[in-house]
């Protein structure tokens, strides 16, 4: 049974819903394994846990909604 596993910042429930459809779609055409047979999970994370250019993602969100 292929796992996919995605690890991703806060999305709302049809986000989530919409991300699994999708990817388990492509998943399935690529490999051309059925898509029932696929497991997907999304692992949320605060946008505090996660950082570029030495900034976290929270920081990175209010300084540009400042602008």
């Amino acid at each position: 049974m292929p796992y996919i596993s995605i690890e991703c910042g806060p999305l709302t429930a049809p986000q989530k819903q919409a991300l699994i459809e999708q990817v388990t779609l492509a998943a399935a055409k690529a490999t051309a394994i059925p898509q029932q047979f696929f497991m997907v999970t999304v692992k949320e994370l605060p946008d505090s846990s996660f950082g570029i250019g030495g900034r976290t993602i929270d920081r990175i969100k209010a300084e540009y909604k400042e602008k």
